[in-house]
């Protein structure tokens, strides 16, 4: 009788459960997961914040925090070389859980920067791994190192192996992790969000990178994510958890394309994407409602008039650049250069509207908004704004004249849980823009705090609770009704939704679109999330090397992208749907995010120099030649 050898799954995870023994008691962080991996495949355990992914993989990887336990369940991991053992019963300190650990499972965590350590090099951190886990010289630690740093991609990898985690990139500190974590040759490998924090060209580039290294060394993915687009573009598998429980499991079909369970249905109908139609509004799982109509009366806030015209801030040739000094050791001269962060930028935001500002990490966006700000000084140009009354010149004012003018623009930050002061209740940091401004006497700024928390969703109990006690998508509605607290005119969002989960990212989004339905603040809004944007926003600008490359509004811009680097920036944002692939060739490269490879009519020409924003058609400008054919 012929019978066919079955080869066991890789890792099995069977009936998992994690408790946390905390001074509120006993917190089931997961309630009985189970899902497998098998060799050379890519499994997603795709869920919001708080639906115990990254415990899972904590559990898998003997991790856990002091205060966690493994309370039932089997982790049995199959490897060729190692064996089979059942790691939810296996010592976390043990030798054996060690040699797994570094050989047989290795692990990519979410932030890259606190990950590393600031005191090491990058090569000795990757070295290390060597040294500990395979016994080999530093010497041939030292080898080893710099060959995997060029095959995770770096430009430079004998270079790199001397640099510091803060002298690289978000997506080269990412590239490092990835080396790290591969450099002795595991079976699995974990990625807890390897690319929340990074924009959407780098992230493509992170995707691909895994993807192609899993071809080469054989090895199997758990991917965690919270990301449907990532999702569709590097899974065979996917198991959807809900507050410690699976929801649903299967293939990335099946998943996609008959999605049974109403949980993953609201997952997919809180994404934005590019074909949403007019008026559509994104789904959160939990919808958020917002009631103005007591804050109009209490802030005496004025709704501009639909019909009111002209621009709010006018930004004119503004530079700005940084003077960069390099060694190449201890004893060598130190050489400066200069870094134009700002290059000669130029636009309106009128009043009213919504414009968003795009491009990748460093291309200047946060720069320019904290010149608008006044938080940094421009080296030459004018920022102007409009105040229904005046004309004011920002970059003019004195010290003393900035402090009223402040409360006309009012900014929301990237991250929620380091804008907020852990000192204060909630019911001070919203009552401190008041009083610093002197508005209105205790009982009116009591009764305004009470709308404001109402306003964004929460409950006025919670006012004398700190950040803490608050998610990170209730601390984001938090820092956005402190920002509203001064009636400004101009709101300037930071990524304010870029850490968030997608059914959070859905409510913070609807937030921000009904204030200005209803309250009629403008927007410039910061992102490099192109979907996000467009659901958001009235006009984009796209921003790349401190340059401004193309303006227009949002549904011109997608249907008729004219720069390259626009062009790449659309073309790296991932779908949720596995029939609409990532197309990596057109995002793996790095020249469309470099001026110096722009082609004519965009790039500098040695006979008509710089190109300069040039009206296409109506609404649509394009940085490059005049006379050119686009």
């Amino acid at each position: 009788m012929n019978t066919t050898a079955v080869t066991p799954d890789l890792l099995e995870v069977k009936d998992l459960e994690v408790e946390f023994h905390t001074l509120g008691g006993v917190v089931k962080a997961v309630k009985g997961i189970s899902f497998r991996v098998r060799a050379g495949t890519t499994v997603a355990l795709v869920g919001e914040s708080g639906s115990g992914k990254s415990v899972t993989a904590q559990a898998i990887m003997g991790i856990l925090p002091r205060t966690a336990a493994i309370t039932g369940g089997q982790i049995s991991f199959h490897d060729p070389i190692l064996g089979h053992h059942d790691l939810a019963h296996l010592n976390p300190k043990s030798k054996l859980f060690s040699a797994v650990r570094g050989n047989g499972i290795s692990m990519i965590f979410q932030e890259p920067m606190t990950s590393l350590s600031p005191l090491h090099t990058i090569g000795d951190q990757i070295g290390e791994s060597l040294i500990v886990h395979k016994k080999i010289s530093s010497k041939e630690a030292r080898k080893e190192a710099i060959d995997i740093l060029d095959l995770v991609g770096f430009p430079g990898p004998k270079q790199a192996y001397n640099a510091y985690p803060f002298e690289l990139s978000g997506g080269l500190r990412q590239r490092a992790m990835i080396a790290m974590a591969l450099i002795c040759g595991p079976s699995l490998l974990i990625a807890d969000e390897p690319t929340t924090a990074l924009d959407v060209t780098v992230q493509a580039q992170i995707l691909k990178l895994i993807k192609d290294i899993q071809v080469k060394l054989g090895m199997a993915v758990l991917l965690i994510t919270h990301d449907l687009g990532v999702v569709a573009n590097v899974a065979d598998e996917v198991v959807i958890v809900y507050r410690g429980e699976v929801m649903e499991s299967g293939t990335l079909t099946d998943i996609f394309e008959a999605p049974g369970h109403p949980y993953l249905k609201a997952l997919l109908n809180a994404i934005p994407h590019f074909d949403m139609k007019p008026g559509e509004r994104l789904k959160p799982l939990r919808e958020l409602e917002t009631n103005v109509e007591n804050l109009l009366s209490v802030t005496k806030i004025q709704v501009p008039d639909q019909d009111a015209c002209g621009p709010l801030l006018e930004i004119s040739n503004v530079s700005k650049s940084y003077t960069v000094r390099t060694k190449s050791s201890f004893f060598s001269k130190t050489v400066t250069h200069q870094i134009k962060a700002l290059n000669d930028v130029s636009f309106t935001i009128q009043r009213g509207e919504s414009l968003a500002l795009v491009g990748e990490s460093g291309c200047g966006k946060t720069t320019l908004s904290k010149v608008i700000m006044r938080a940094i000084e421009a080296d030459q140009g004018e920022v102007v704004f409009h105040d229904g009354q005046k004309t004011i010149n920002t970059l003019a004012l004195t010290r003393k004249e900035l402090e009223p003018f402040r409360r006309k623009i009012q900014y929301v930050f990237q991250d929620p849980y380091s804008s907020l002061n852990p000192r204060m209740t909630i019911f001070e940091i919203l009552v401190e823009p008041l009083v610093i401004h002197c508005i209105g006497d205790k009982e009116s700024r009591r009764n305004t705090v009470l709308e404001l928390i109402q306003l964004v969703g929460l409950d006025t109990k919670h006012l004398h609770r700190y950040p803490h006690s608050f998610s990170g998508g209730q601390r984001q509605r938090i820092v956005i009704a402190r920002a509203l607290a001064l009636n400004p005119d101009l709101l300037i969002c930071d990524e304010p939704v870029s850490a968030l989960d997608v059914s959070i990212q859905a409510q913070v989004l609807n937030l921000l679109k009904d204030l200005k339905k209803q309250l009629g603040p403008t927007y410039l809004f910061i992102s490099h999330n192109l979907a996000v944007v467009d659901y958001i926003a009235d006009r984009i600008a796209v921003m790349c090397a401190g340059r401004l490359v193309e303006v227009a509004p949002h549904d011109v811009l997608f249907k008729n992208p004219c720069h390259p680097y626009t062009q790449s920036l659309i073309s790296a944002v991932p779908y949720p749907d596995p029939g609409h692939p990532l197309d990596f060739s057109k995002v793996l490269s790095d020249r469309h995010s470099n001026p110096d490879f722009w082609e004519f009519p965009f790039g500098v020409d040695n006979t008509s120099g710089e190109p300069h924003l040039i009206e296409v058609e109506s609404g649509h400008f394009v940085r490059m030649h005049a006379g050119a054919n686009t």
